[in-house]
């Protein structure tokens, strides 16, 4: 007897935050737990993306639609899947997020929040997985700075640009990935934004920085020429700006990134799964006393189906 066609697969895809911020004026930290009416459960703030939305965007719009509280994405934590249905599964990205302004009122989908203690939340939230996601931002360590390595989108071929490869500008492609790239940087609350001295790359980072009402910062030791003239420029530099105590952007190219990823992760005893960096994709590198403890990677943002 012949089968029908089979039927295939589907994913959910989500995302969500370990939601917290300092109590008072000290340095303890309590964290945010939301209770949903339709599920009648405790959780951690989370939702589906949007059609073309990346992950660390959707964290952010969802944790303030469901809390009323802004947030600063910090470090990555985990994905966790379950099933919906026996052909449809969700999975849910889920970062550390400080909450940096806003408060709570009730809406359709929470209709309570609370601040707790560490050891509340493990006890409030109604499911296990919540609990992994609060073990393992326990297990990880807390940094104290981030930085945002990006590389520069795509740009039209250097064969076909009658000028100095240095002005070499975007593709339509690149300036879509440049526009698209604006609401996945932004979830991390970066101050300044930095880019080797290369119209793609300045190009890239200037949508961003227009959002931020900032300028864009030139660093000319960031060039792929510049770095492999004098490396240790460019390692001493990326290292200044790590430590200046503010998030930072940071826009260079494919002859830059990877290598300095490894020098990095080496010095700090870090093993990378690879340094390979795509047009458009950004490291969030998370950083403590001036050392690497953290290195994810964000493929650059999809377009919207047609």
């Amino acid at each position: 007897m012949q089968s029908g066609p089979a039927q295939q697969s589907s994913t959910v895809h989500a995302a969500g935050t370990v939601l917290w911020r300092y109590r008072g004026t000290g340095a303890k930290r309590e964290f945010a737990v939301v209770h949903r009416p339709e599920y009648d459960d405790w959780s951690l703030p989370k939702g589906k993306l949007d059609p073309g939305e990346s992950a660390p965007a959707a964290a952010v719009r969802e944790t303030v639609e469901e809390t009323g509280y802004s947030a600063r994405l910090g470090r990555y934590l985990q994905s966790v899947s379950y099933p919906l249905s026996p052909r449809r599964t969700k999975t849910v990205d889920y970062w550390e997020a400080q909450a940096v302004g806003g408060s709570f009122l009730p809406n359709s989908e929470v209709d309570e929040l609370r601040w707790v203690r560490f050891r509340h939340a493990v006890e409030m939230v109604t499911h296990d997985l919540d609990r992994a996601v609060l073990a393992r931002f326990r297990a990880r360590r807390p940094g104290d700075s981030t930085l945002l390595l990006i590389r520069h989108a795509r740009a039209g071929r250097r064969g076909r640009f009658d000028g100095p490869d240095t002005a070499r500008p975007l593709d339509a492609k690149g300036r879509e990935q440049a526009r698209r790239l604006v609401a996945q940087t932004a979830a991390f609350r970066p101050a300044v934004v930095y880019s080797a001295d290369r119209a793609r790359c300045v190009d890239t980072v200037a949508p961003l920085a227009r959002e931020l009402r900032t300028d864009v910062v030139l660093e000319p030791t960031l060039s792929e020429e510049a770095y492999a003239l004098d490396p240790g420029a460019a390692l001493r530099r990326i290292q200044e700006i790590a430590r200046g105590g503010r998030v930072a952007a940071v826009c260079s190219q494919s002859g830059v990134i990877p290598d300095l990823l490894r020098w990095w992760s080496a010095r700090d005893g870090m093993t990378l799964p690879t340094a390979t960096t795509r047009k458009a994709d950004t490291w969030v590198l998370t950083l403590r006393a001036g050392r690497l403890i953290a290195a994810d990677r964000l493929p650059a943002p999809s377009p919207v189906a047609s």
